[in-house]
């Protein structure tokens, strides 16, 4: 079996490191025929020393170079659509249509070309201007940046081609790749796409690199190493943690994706209006693509009532009837196991059969939990602990004073929902609750799943921690995500001509700019 090799430096070269590893097909429990390295830290101080030459190299391009890059590796991906997702079907078990193909894919591309836009207009970068004192600022390069990608989003999270990844070559960064395990080939196929982008658009080598796995050890020397400008992280907490004390430690930015069970509370009023709306839109959303979305609805909060009754055993019938979707691989099922069994010690009453129908393949019977909203009060923190996958816990609140008192308790969350009545009968109940959960999520969502996460400049992909390490970034949305991965740079009494070409009097490529307190996209009078 030939191992693929590693992209360090401007090569495709054999690894120096004897470890290897294979993915596994989890739609069959095979493992597929190519082998991967495990990066040694040698191979990995390699990766850095040419990115970082890469980055000074780059140091002062104007965002059209970049933006030049990252257009023609989205080309790049649309050459080869098909064998992406053929390569990201065999590894993940996700399916091809409407997924891979029609979602995905698609959204992937436009998040390179959403951030090539920004990199040629410029305005993500706040350029700041003060006449009267003659000081001038913006956000610039921060240096070469490590993106670590998850393992439900083979495209749009992927290490070498996600949001993260595009966010920091839109700030004028070189990126050092780290595939993740569950779809080592996919991520293959994204470097030789961005490799040929590279020679094509004239980056230096070491502009973008890819290496598959290496020790928790060697990952954190990585995040921390002197020469490197930040890290991007989406994964399991007891990683993201491990790597953020490393980075802490040195100094270093990381963003975080951690953990989020997105709330979703259905008032009374919703629930006599439109329950069996309710029941398919929240059983939809629960199970699709087998509950592994980072904003699946893991925690259901209702009032006790007839029709919370309903709701739950209707919804029970509706996830035992539904087959259990294919799990991404053995460790996701080992993390939903140990997350369901960790709920039902803290209290957690199971309200479905358990049964799975299935040996041949990975996969965990749908499971929907109840617990009481006095219960959940008293063991809060166990009863929170996120079960990714094809899961979710009930809360039943005996009034809404209760409920208000579980809304106080929770932690942070990517997403937030609250379901109402359309003829106003939840308004007064929603306007008491709306503030506590408000605090809680990234995102409120009314009347909606939060299972969605469209590519919009509005959108928070973030929250207050455990969903993200800092509260107040996100990895969705242009031009949002890119300012995670610059530095602000101010410049006090600078000569002109020796400004970046955004803080200049002209203004090059039209972007907005604050000038004396105002914001214009005009030349400085």
């Amino acid at each position: 079996m030939n191992t693929q090799p590693v992209l360090i430096d401007g090569q495709w070269t054999s690894s120096i490191g004897g470890e290897t590893f294979s993915a596994v097909n989890p739609a069959t429990r095979q493992f597929l025929p190519e082998s991967f390295p495990v990066s040694p830290w040698a191979e990995v101080e390699r990766a850095i020393d040419a990115a970082d030459r890469a980055f000074q190299a780059v140091l002062g391009w104007p965002g059209s170079r970049f933006a030049a890059f990252l257009e023609k590796y989205a080309d790049n991906i649309d050459r080869i659509a098909d064998k992406l997702v053929a390569a990201a079907h065999a590894e993940t078990g996700l399916p091809v249509e409407p997924r891979l193909k029609n979602v995905e894919l698609p959204r992937t591309t436009s998040q390179l070309r959403q951030a090539a836009a920004a990199a040629r207009d410029g305005s993500w970068a706040t350029p700041t201007i003060d006449t009267k004192a003659n000081i001038r600022s913006m956000l610039g390069q921060l240096g070469p940046v490590v993106v670590f990608g998850p393992n439900n989003f083979p495209f749009a999270f992927n290490g070498m081609s996600g949001g993260d990844f595009a966010a920091a070559v839109a700030a004028g960064n070189p990126v050092i790749a780290k595939g993740h395990s569950s779809h080592p080939l996919t991520t293959k196929l994204f470097g030789e796409c961005a490799h040929e982008a590279a020679g094509a658009s004239e980056m230096p080598n070491g502009f973008v690199q890819l290496i598959y796995r290496t020790s928790h050890h060697d990952g954190c020397q990585l995040v921390s190493h002197p020469k490197m400008g930040g890290c991007g992280y989406t994964g399991a907490r007891e990683t993201g943690l491990t790597l953020k004390r490393a980075a802490d430690e040195a100094g270093k930015p990381i963003y975080l994706e951690l953990s989020s069970i997105n709330p979703v509370v259905i008032l009374p009023g919703a629930l006599a209006e439109r329950l069996d709306a309710l029941v398919d839109e929240f059983s939809s959303s629960c199970l699709m693509g087998a509950g592994q979305f980072c904003t699946n609805p893991g925690l259901v909060l209702l009032l006790a009532d007839e029709s919370t009754d309903k709701f739950v055993n209707a919804v029970a019938s509706k996830f035992d009837a539904a087959p259990a979707g294919t799990l991404l691989g053995e460790g996701v099922l080992k993390h939903l196991k140990s997350g369901v069994d960790t709920l039902v010690k803290a209290g957690a009453e199971r309200l479905t059969s358990g049964e799975t129908q299935a040996s041949d393949r990975i996969c965990h019977a749908n499971t929907l939990l109840r617990v009481t909203g006095a219960a959940f009060l008293n063991n809060s923190h166990a009863l929170q602990t996120e079960a990714f996958g094809n899961c979710s816990l009930i809360v039943i609140a005996q009034d809404e004073a209760e409920l208000q008192r579980v809304l106080g308790c929770l932690e942070g969350n990517l997403t937030g929902s609250i379901y109402t009545a359309t003829n106003g009968a939840d308004d007064n109940t929603y306007n008491r609750i709306t503030p506590l959960l408000r605090q809680k999520v990234g995102r409120l969502l009314n009347d909606k799943m939060p299972t969605g996460v469209a590519v919009s400049s509005a959108m928070n992909h973030g929250g207050p921690f455990p969903a993200t390490g800092h509260p107040g970034f996100t990895s969705v949305g242009i031009p949002a995500a890119i300012r995670r991965f610059a530095m602000l740079q101010c410049y006090d009494n600078v000569r002109k001509q020796r400004l970046p070409a955004l803080l200049r009097d002209e203004n090059p490529t039209g972007a907005c700019r604050l000038i004396d307190g105002r914001w214009t996209t005009d030349t400085v009078i």
